[in-house]
């Protein structure tokens, strides 16, 4: 069966995004080493999960001719890949390769993890849908790069988390820029 992971950058205090949703603050620490990690795990082949407001921030960039300038690699494999929209609220996904999905989040899921071709799913942003998928048991993998910032204020990807989630570390790895990507499994 197809893994389902998460994919984000969060600050030393464990915020996701501020309390406004900025999110500017994760892109101060980029540098060569941490670039190339980026667009590593950038490759073709799985399939991206957002929620309505994380695909909208990245349908407003990803496909415009100034990503393809500041980031051309990462930018082609965002829009080469196939993408998945989960909301209630929207009418069509417009941006290429992008399948809209409408129903009951869990129920949802788990349809796309039997049926998904055998790729795997990565969730970027959206902590609402981390949280309920988390608490449903449905995240195979938690993939967090902490940040060496402190916003002091924000949001967490657990916010609505209603059960500890007990983990397992399976592979971190420090970058000179001061991220530490770290990987996390259930320990059950």
């Amino acid at each position: 069966m197809p893994r389902l992971a998460v994919f984000n950058n969060v600050t030393l205090d464990g915020f996701f995004s501020g309390t406004n949703g900025e999110f500017q603050w994760a892109k101060g620490h980029m540098d060569a080493e941490f670039q190339a990690f980026i667009e590593e795990n950038a490759r073709p082949g799985g399939v991206l999960v957002f929620g309505r407001k994380t695909y909208d921030l990245m349908r407003s960039y990803w496909p415009t001719p100034m990503a393809l300038q500041n980031d051309p690699v990462v930018a082609e494999q965002m829009n080469a890949l196939s993408k998945i929209v989960i909301s209630r609220t929207m009418d069509e996904a417009t941006w290429n390769n992008t399948r809209l999905v409408k129903g009951d989040l869990i129920t949802e899921m788990r349809k796309l993890k039997a049926d998904s071709g055998g790729r795997d799913m990565t969730i970027l942003g959206s902590g609402s849908i981390v949280s309920q998928l988390a608490d449903a048991g449905l995240i195979d993998e938690f993939q967090v790069v902490v940040n060496p910032v402190v916003l002091g204020a924000g949001r967490t990807m657990f916010q609505t988390v209603k059960k500890p989630l007990e983990l397992k570390c399976t592979n971190t790895r420090t970058f000179r820029n001061g991220n530490v990507w770290v990987c996390y499994e259930p320990a059950a």
